[in-house]
């Protein structure tokens, strides 16, 4: 898909906000959501999602929606960096299919990072949902 068209919302991230599709939730408020990737590039990988923009990517998004997002974003990081000591964090927000994006609703990936340990690749390799239950469980209390 390209930067431009329309909103789809069916997309899969609609359908996780509508609670149609379960997901491993880290932290929510009535504009945000915060949950586990299921496709995991590193152990603590997280996306954060506007609940009720209808932006596909960051081009689209309204200011306030973009602002309010990353503050959850930050706070992701946070407790990310907190529950799991990594020893860093790769923030990223991709926009149309050839920059990566997958799944056209605007999301911000924070992917923890650590020492002698490869990043998987972008959508590669469901994770378990047990160890993601924990780690969510971990990253919460660290909030």
């Amino acid at each position: 898909m390209s930067l431009h068209g329309t909103y789809d919302p069916d997309n899969i991230f609609a359908k996780i906000v509508c609670g149609e599709i379960p997901s491993v939730k880290v932290f929510e408020d009535d504009e945000v959501l915060a949950f586990m990737d299921a496709f995991p590039q590193s152990r603590g990988h997280l996306l954060v999602i506007s609940k009720t923009s209808k932006a596909r990517n960051v081009l689209e998004a309204e200011p306030k929606t973009l602002g309010r997002l990353i503050g959850a974003v930050q706070k992701a990081a946070r407790a990310v960096t907190k529950a799991l000591d990594p020893a860093g964090v790769v923030v990223t927000q991709f926009n149309g299919a050839p920059a990566g994006q997958s799944v056209f609703h605007l999301h911000f990936h924070v992917i923890p990072r650590y020492e002698n340990e490869d990043l998987g690749r972008h959508g590669e390799g469901m994770a378990d949902i047990e160890e993601l239950k924990a780690l969510a469980a971990k990253i919460s209390a660290a909030l």
